[in-house]
């Protein structure tokens, strides 16, 4: 089964800001090189979303968020995001840094 993947307009912000951090803080094309990864990463959801581990943020929700990490250590991020049907919506974009968010589904 092939799945339709959606971006939230939070994700949609949340990528942008990393990226424009990104540009700040490095030389050379590191940003352009992270988002098209990135965007391979997000794609890649596809096709069998559900290997994907549930994610912290799920305890507090009604609905199962789920984590696709993304990155190598020090730079991890964790793309969440739910399944419903035939539709993965991708929620958020987080450093793996930064502390599960308890308002990841109530918050999109």
């Amino acid at each position: 089964m092939v799945f339709r993947v959606e971006l939230s307009d939070r994700a949609q912000s949340d990528i942008a800001a990393i990226y424009d951090w990104l540009l700040s803080q490095q030389a050379g094309n590191a940003g352009e090189r992270w988002f098209v990864a990135l965007r391979e990463a997000i794609a890649s959801l596809s096709t069998l979303p559900t290997r994907c581990p549930v994610s912290p943020e799920s305890q507090d929700s009604p609905v199962e968020v789920r984590q696709l990490l993304y990155g190598r250590k020090p730079h991890v991020y964790r793309i969440l995001f739910t399944i419903d049907r035939d539709v993965v919506q991708v929620l958020h974009v987080r450093h793996g840094r930064r502390r599960p968010r308890r308002q990841a589904v109530n918050n999109p």
